[in-house]
């Protein structure tokens, strides 16, 4: 049995997604079906049921996960007891953070990761930061910066880097803001809302106004907090979003900060993990010296 197409029906069998597992795995899909029909052909058994909408594992599927899922795990312990101390880890890991924590978080982390292991590659992905831990619980990366959730799934591992506090923003100028903060205060339940479509800023926004008995007046959704900056510095509304968006962002000289009463609970931003990845050398290395930069 090859283990590189067991390590592709493992990933397979989590992400039930042929398309998405090609991705992350980094093969084409005909590469990956042609894996699973190998594996089909040796263990005599149909591993899959696929239909035009839907894949499923089948009794025998669900016996060579277990099965596959402790072999890969002892083959990889195995593989670090072999690995002479002096030789240095190779490969490449899938690392995925919002833009703006690859401005402020990962450049150090890189720097510092890149003086211990010289010769892994690093393939950094960025995007919507509320897409993270479901990046992971898919296995469609290896490690991501995010910030900790309220309820952190029990198959994640996370180590705390830095709090960053939450903070609405509105334009510097405009005709509008007299109408949206008579007296100076802001008067909330007028106020346009710019929030993310969905994630932990979200969350603890809607939170934030029901505790306060206001019914919001939502003007726009948008994937990512820099695009929820660029909204509010043209006029359009007031937005939430992580203070350090703010350090980074070329529009910052056209917006202003509202301090909201009470303060809304900051982000505990670091770096996650699926538990069983850190038996990956690889994996393990990185996150030791995210660790270690704390």
């Amino acid at each position: 049995m090859d283990l590189r197409h067991l390590e592709l029906f493992l990933h397979l069998a989590d992400s039930l997604h042929f398309g998405k597992t090609a991705d992350a795995m980094a093969v084409s899909p005909s590469t990956l079906s042609r894996a699973i029909q190998r594996l089909e052909q040796e263990t005599g058994c149909t591993l899959f049921e696929r239909d035009n909408r839907s894949v499923r594992l089948t009794p025998a599927g669900e016996k060579l996960r277990e099965f596959g899922g402790t072999l890969v795990q002892e083959w990889r312990h195995l593989r670090q007891e072999l690995r002479r101390s002096d030789e240095p880890l190779q490969g490449r890991l899938r690392v995925y953070c919002s833009v703006t924590a690859s401005y402020f978080l990962l450049p150090e982390l890189l720097e510092r990761f890149r003086r211990r292991h010289p010769q892994l590659e690093i393939k950094l992905e960025t995007g919507d930061p509320a897409l993270a831990v479901d990046r992971l619980l898919a296995d469609e990366t290896d490690l991501a910066i995010a910030a900790r959730p309220d309820a952190l799934p029990a198959k994640l591992e996370f180590a705390s880097l830095r709090q960053v506090p939450l903070v609405f923003i509105a334009p510097r100028s405009g005709p509008q803001l007299a109408q949206w903060f008579p007296g100076g205060e802001p008067n909330w339940e007028r106020l346009p809302l710019i929030l993310s479509e969905q994630g932990l800023a979200r969350k603890r926004c809607e939170q934030w106004l029901r505790n306060k008995g206001i019914a919001p007046n939502l003007y726009a959704e948008v994937a990512g907090n820099e695009g929820i900056v660029a909204m509010v510095a043209l006029g359009c509304g007031v937005g939430l979003v992580p203070e350090a968006v703010l350090d980074h962002s070329p529009m910052g000289d056209k917006i202003r900060i509202v301090e909201p009463k009470p303060a809304l609970k900051p982000f505990d931003v670091g770096i996650a993990v699926l538990k069983k990845r850190l038996e990956d050398p690889l994996v393990r290395a990185f996150w030791d010296t995210a660790r270690l930069s704390r």
